[in-house]
Protein backbone atom coordinates (compact mmCIF):
# COMPACT_ATOMS: atom_id res chain seq x y z
CA UNK A 1 0.00 0.00 0.00
CA UNK A 2 0.95 3.73 -0.50
CA UNK A 3 0.72 4.81 3.16
CA UNK A 4 1.18 8.39 4.95
CA UNK A 5 1.97 8.71 8.46
CA UNK A 6 2.21 11.53 10.28
CA UNK A 7 4.42 12.30 13.25
CA UNK A 8 6.74 8.92 11.97
CA UNK A 9 9.57 10.73 13.06
CA UNK A 10 8.58 10.58 16.59
CA UNK A 11 8.21 7.97 19.47
CA UNK A 12 5.59 5.57 18.48
CA UNK A 13 5.15 6.75 14.59
CA UNK A 14 8.79 6.13 13.81
CA UNK A 15 8.43 2.39 15.15
CA UNK A 16 5.19 2.24 13.22
CA UNK A 17 7.11 3.30 10.07
CA UNK A 18 10.11 0.82 10.50
CA UNK A 19 7.34 -2.52 10.69
CA UNK A 20 5.29 -1.05 7.87
CA UNK A 21 8.34 -0.44 5.48
CA UNK A 22 9.66 -4.20 6.46
CA UNK A 23 6.27 -5.58 5.47
CA UNK A 24 6.75 -3.58 1.58
CA UNK A 25 4.78 -0.80 2.26
CA UNK A 26 5.60 2.45 0.43
CA UNK A 27 5.51 4.99 3.49
CA UNK A 28 5.64 8.56 3.46
CA UNK A 29 6.40 10.85 6.78
CA UNK A 30 5.05 14.04 7.58
CA UNK A 31 6.71 15.63 10.46
CA UNK A 32 7.60 18.79 11.94
CA UNK A 33 9.78 18.09 14.21
CA UNK A 34 8.79 19.64 17.06
CA UNK A 35 9.45 16.22 19.32
CA UNK A 36 10.61 14.21 16.58
CA UNK A 37 14.07 13.56 15.32
CA UNK A 38 15.71 13.33 12.43
CA UNK A 39 17.32 10.46 13.20
CA UNK A 40 14.20 8.27 14.08
CA UNK A 41 13.33 8.38 10.18
CA UNK A 42 13.77 5.21 8.41
CA UNK A 43 15.82 6.07 5.02
CA UNK A 44 13.80 4.21 3.11
CA UNK A 45 10.37 6.31 3.68
CA UNK A 46 10.10 9.85 1.68
CA UNK A 47 9.62 12.75 4.42
CA UNK A 48 8.32 16.23 4.09
CA UNK A 49 9.05 18.69 7.10
CA UNK A 50 5.57 19.85 7.66
CA UNK A 51 2.90 21.17 10.06
CA UNK A 52 -0.53 19.63 9.48
CA UNK A 53 -1.91 22.67 9.82
CA UNK A 54 0.11 23.52 6.50
CA UNK A 55 -2.04 24.45 3.62
CA UNK A 56 0.94 22.34 1.46
CA UNK A 57 -0.45 19.13 2.90
CA UNK A 58 -2.72 19.07 0.05
CA UNK A 59 0.70 19.07 -2.85
CA UNK A 60 1.35 15.61 -0.69
CA UNK A 61 -2.00 14.32 -1.13
CA UNK A 62 -2.12 15.38 -5.07
CA UNK A 63 1.49 14.00 -5.21
CA UNK A 64 1.11 10.25 -3.84
CA UNK A 65 -2.37 8.07 -4.10
CA UNK A 66 -2.25 6.95 -0.55
CA UNK A 67 -4.70 4.48 0.12
CA UNK A 68 -4.11 4.64 4.56
CA UNK A 69 -3.11 7.06 6.70
CA UNK A 70 -1.96 6.74 10.37
CA UNK A 71 -2.62 9.64 12.41
CA UNK A 72 -0.21 9.52 15.29
CA UNK A 73 0.84 13.47 15.57
CA UNK A 74 0.29 15.47 18.00
CA UNK A 75 1.06 18.14 20.27
CA UNK A 76 1.35 15.31 23.66
CA UNK A 77 1.96 17.18 26.48
CA UNK A 78 -1.07 17.25 28.86
CA UNK A 79 0.45 20.11 30.87
CA UNK A 80 1.40 22.17 27.71
CA UNK A 81 -2.25 21.87 27.09
CA UNK A 82 -3.30 23.12 30.35
CA UNK A 83 -0.83 26.24 30.02
CA UNK A 84 -2.05 26.70 26.43
CA UNK A 85 -5.22 25.35 25.42
CA UNK A 86 -5.41 27.46 22.54
CA UNK A 87 -2.10 26.47 20.70
CA UNK A 88 -2.96 22.53 21.62
CA UNK A 89 -6.34 22.91 20.22
CA UNK A 90 -4.46 24.77 16.99
CA UNK A 91 -1.90 21.95 16.53
CA UNK A 92 -4.32 18.72 17.35
CA UNK A 93 -8.01 20.15 16.12
CA UNK A 94 -7.24 22.21 13.64
CA UNK A 95 -4.42 20.06 12.24
CA UNK A 96 -6.34 17.60 12.37
CA UNK A 97 -9.47 19.00 10.44
CA UNK A 98 -6.42 19.83 8.18
CA UNK A 99 -5.84 16.21 7.32
CA UNK A 100 -9.08 14.33 7.42
CA UNK A 101 -10.39 17.10 4.51
CA UNK A 102 -7.70 16.01 2.28
CA UNK A 103 -8.62 12.46 2.94
CA UNK A 104 -12.08 13.68 2.09
CA UNK A 105 -10.78 15.19 -0.88
CA UNK A 106 -8.49 12.65 -2.13
CA UNK A 107 -10.97 9.52 -0.72
CA UNK A 108 -8.51 7.41 1.61
CA UNK A 109 -9.66 4.02 2.42
CA UNK A 110 -8.64 4.06 5.76
CA UNK A 111 -7.84 6.07 8.56
CA UNK A 112 -6.08 5.03 11.80
CA UNK A 113 -5.91 7.20 14.78
CA UNK A 114 -3.95 7.59 17.97
CA UNK A 115 -5.81 8.33 20.63
CA UNK A 116 -5.87 8.52 24.60
CA UNK A 117 -7.57 5.51 26.78
CA UNK A 118 -6.54 7.54 30.69
CA UNK A 119 -7.02 11.33 29.34
CA UNK A 120 -10.34 10.55 28.50
CA UNK A 121 -12.06 8.26 30.83
CA UNK A 122 -10.06 9.81 33.93
CA UNK A 123 -10.19 8.10 37.58
CA UNK A 124 -13.09 5.71 36.39
CA UNK A 125 -15.45 3.88 38.67
CA UNK A 126 -15.05 1.03 36.32
CA UNK A 127 -11.46 -0.57 36.54
CA UNK A 128 -10.14 -2.00 34.18
CA UNK A 129 -12.11 0.25 31.87
CA UNK A 130 -14.03 -0.63 29.03
CA UNK A 131 -14.43 1.77 25.33
CA UNK A 132 -18.36 2.06 26.49
CA UNK A 133 -17.41 3.86 29.93
CA UNK A 134 -18.58 7.80 29.45
CA UNK A 135 -14.94 9.81 28.37
CA UNK A 136 -14.99 13.16 30.21
CA UNK A 137 -11.94 14.44 30.07
CA UNK A 138 -10.64 17.09 32.23
CA UNK A 139 -7.50 18.09 29.87
CA UNK A 140 -7.06 20.26 27.21
CA UNK A 141 -5.03 17.52 25.71
CA UNK A 142 -8.32 15.23 26.26
CA UNK A 143 -10.47 16.94 25.58
CA UNK A 144 -9.05 17.45 21.74
CA UNK A 145 -8.46 13.60 21.15
CA UNK A 146 -12.13 12.87 22.31
CA UNK A 147 -13.19 16.32 19.36
CA UNK A 148 -10.63 14.20 16.90
CA UNK A 149 -12.61 10.81 17.98
CA UNK A 150 -16.16 12.90 17.44
CA UNK A 151 -15.01 14.47 14.02
CA UNK A 152 -14.10 10.81 12.57
CA UNK A 153 -17.45 9.66 13.35
CA UNK A 154 -18.63 12.76 11.25
CA UNK A 155 -16.22 11.98 8.39
CA UNK A 156 -17.01 8.36 8.54
CA UNK A 157 -21.42 9.03 8.64
CA UNK A 158 -20.96 12.15 6.04
CA UNK A 159 -18.41 10.76 3.69
CA UNK A 160 -18.00 7.37 4.54
CA UNK A 161 -14.40 7.35 5.16
CA UNK A 162 -13.67 4.32 7.28
CA UNK A 163 -11.68 4.98 10.43
CA UNK A 164 -10.40 3.08 13.27
CA UNK A 165 -9.43 4.77 17.05
CA UNK A 166 -7.09 3.32 19.20
CA UNK A 167 -6.98 4.21 22.99
CA UNK A 168 -3.60 3.87 24.20
CA UNK A 169 -2.83 3.64 27.80
CA UNK A 170 0.57 4.30 28.73
CA UNK A 171 3.26 3.83 25.99
CA UNK A 172 7.01 3.67 26.55
CA UNK A 173 9.99 1.65 25.22
CA UNK A 174 13.23 3.03 22.73
CA UNK A 175 12.97 6.55 21.66
CA UNK A 176 10.78 7.55 23.67
CA UNK A 177 11.14 11.43 24.59
CA UNK A 178 12.03 12.01 27.92
CA UNK A 179 11.22 16.11 27.54
CA UNK A 180 8.39 15.87 25.07
CA UNK A 181 6.26 13.06 25.73
CA UNK A 182 7.28 13.16 29.71
CA UNK A 183 7.06 9.49 30.36
CA UNK A 184 8.09 8.64 33.41
CA UNK A 185 10.16 5.57 32.59
CA UNK A 186 11.93 7.29 30.06
CA UNK A 187 12.61 10.34 32.45
CA UNK A 188 14.17 8.18 35.39
CA UNK A 189 16.31 6.28 32.81
CA UNK A 190 17.79 9.60 31.74
CA UNK A 191 17.64 11.00 35.03
CA UNK A 192 19.73 7.78 36.13
CA UNK A 193 21.97 8.02 33.28
CA UNK A 194 22.90 11.47 33.71
CA UNK A 195 23.70 10.65 37.89
CA UNK A 196 20.52 12.36 38.68
CA UNK A 197 18.06 11.30 41.66
CA UNK A 198 14.57 10.22 40.10
CA UNK A 199 12.12 12.10 41.85
CA UNK A 200 8.90 9.99 42.47
CA UNK A 201 5.60 12.56 43.13
CA UNK A 202 3.65 11.68 46.00
CA UNK A 203 3.49 8.51 47.30
CA UNK A 204 3.90 6.63 44.01
CA UNK A 205 1.13 4.90 44.94
CA UNK A 206 -0.66 6.19 41.93
CA UNK A 207 -1.18 3.65 38.97
CA UNK A 208 -1.18 3.22 35.04
CA UNK A 209 -1.36 0.59 32.47
CA UNK A 210 1.82 0.36 30.61
CA UNK A 211 2.33 -0.83 27.08
CA UNK A 212 5.33 -1.53 25.49
CA UNK A 213 5.68 0.28 22.08
CA UNK A 214 6.23 -2.62 19.95
CA UNK A 215 2.57 -4.27 21.04
CA UNK A 216 1.08 -0.67 20.38
CA UNK A 217 2.84 -1.19 16.37
CA UNK A 218 1.43 -4.28 16.30
CA UNK A 219 -2.27 -2.99 17.30
CA UNK A 220 -2.19 -0.77 13.98
CA UNK A 221 -0.88 -3.04 12.16
CA UNK A 222 -4.23 -5.47 12.94
CA UNK A 223 -6.33 -2.20 12.61
CA UNK A 224 -4.95 -1.36 9.07
CA UNK A 225 -6.02 -4.91 7.98
CA UNK A 226 -9.41 -4.78 10.26
CA UNK A 227 -12.32 -3.74 7.89
CA UNK A 228 -14.77 -2.02 10.35
CA UNK A 229 -15.09 1.18 11.72
CA UNK A 230 -14.58 0.89 15.56
CA UNK A 231 -12.28 1.98 18.71
CA UNK A 232 -10.42 0.22 20.92
CA UNK A 233 -8.22 0.52 23.87
CA UNK A 234 -4.47 -0.52 23.28
CA UNK A 235 -2.92 -1.54 26.95
CA UNK A 236 -2.29 -4.61 29.16
CA UNK A 237 -5.21 -4.35 31.32
CA UNK A 238 -2.56 -4.21 34.35
CA UNK A 239 -2.15 -1.41 37.09
CA UNK A 240 1.31 -0.63 37.60
CA UNK A 241 2.12 1.68 40.50
CA UNK A 242 5.45 4.63 40.29
CA UNK A 243 7.35 2.84 42.75
CA UNK A 244 6.67 -0.71 41.12
CA UNK A 245 7.88 1.31 37.93
CA UNK A 246 11.04 2.74 39.58
CA UNK A 247 12.25 -1.07 40.90
CA UNK A 248 11.62 -2.33 37.61
CA UNK A 249 14.39 0.40 36.26
CA UNK A 250 16.71 -0.21 38.92
CA UNK A 251 16.94 -3.48 38.59
CA UNK A 252 18.48 -2.65 35.32
CA UNK A 253 20.85 -0.71 37.18
CA UNK A 254 22.48 -3.14 38.96
CA UNK A 255 26.49 -1.09 38.95
CA UNK A 256 24.74 2.04 41.02
CA UNK A 257 23.06 2.78 44.22
CA UNK A 258 19.84 4.20 43.61
CA UNK A 259 17.61 5.75 46.62
CA UNK A 260 13.99 5.94 46.13
CA UNK A 261 13.40 9.55 47.47
CA UNK A 262 10.03 11.33 47.03
CA UNK A 263 8.85 14.79 46.38
CA UNK A 264 5.35 16.91 46.20
CA UNK A 265 2.37 15.10 44.74
CA UNK A 266 0.75 17.14 41.32
CA UNK A 267 -2.02 18.89 42.14
CA UNK A 268 -4.85 17.24 40.60
CA UNK A 269 -3.11 14.37 38.87
CA UNK A 270 -5.02 11.09 38.21
CA UNK A 271 -4.82 8.35 41.07
CA UNK A 272 -5.74 5.44 38.81
CA UNK A 273 -5.92 4.40 35.19
CA UNK A 274 -6.29 0.71 33.62
CA UNK A 275 -7.96 -0.19 30.13
CA UNK A 276 -10.26 -2.85 28.99
CA UNK A 277 -8.32 -4.98 26.20
CA UNK A 278 -11.26 -7.80 25.38
CA UNK A 279 -12.47 -6.04 22.64
CA UNK A 280 -9.23 -5.72 20.73
CA UNK A 281 -8.41 -9.04 21.90
CA UNK A 282 -11.75 -10.13 20.44
CA UNK A 283 -11.92 -7.81 17.24
CA UNK A 284 -8.71 -7.29 16.45
CA UNK A 285 -7.38 -10.65 17.81
CA UNK A 286 -4.78 -8.36 19.21
CA UNK A 287 -3.21 -9.20 22.52
CA UNK A 288 0.34 -7.35 24.06
CA UNK A 289 2.79 -9.65 24.08
CA UNK A 290 6.06 -7.95 26.36
CA UNK A 291 6.00 -8.25 29.82
CA UNK A 292 6.72 -5.24 31.70
CA UNK A 293 9.99 -6.29 33.58
CA UNK A 294 11.17 -7.16 29.74
CA UNK A 295 9.72 -4.11 28.01
CA UNK A 296 11.65 -2.08 30.29
CA UNK A 297 15.06 -4.15 30.11
CA UNK A 298 14.80 -3.67 26.84
CA UNK A 299 14.19 -0.08 27.20
CA UNK A 300 17.02 0.54 29.82
CA UNK A 301 19.37 -1.06 27.21
CA UNK A 302 18.41 0.94 24.45
CA UNK A 303 18.89 4.16 26.29
CA UNK A 304 21.99 2.93 27.55
CA UNK A 305 22.95 2.57 24.29
CA UNK A 306 21.65 5.33 22.41
CA UNK A 307 21.33 8.51 25.13
CA UNK A 308 23.64 11.21 24.79
CA UNK A 309 24.12 12.62 28.29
Amino acid sequence: MNILVTGGAGFIGSHLVDSLIDLGHKVVIIDNLSTGLEKNINSKARFYQLDIQDKGLEDIFGKFNFDTVFHTSAQINVRKSVDDPIADAQANILGSLNLFENCRKYKIKKIVFSSTGGALYGDADNLPTPETYPAKPISPYGIAKLTIENYLHYYHTIHDLNYTVLRYANVYGPRQNSLAEAGVVSIFITKILNNEQPIINGDGLQTRDYVFVKDVVKANLAALENKETSTFNIATSIETNVNQIFQHICDNFSDKNINEEHGPANAGEQKTSCLDISKANQELNWQPQIKLSQGIKLTVDWFKQNYAR
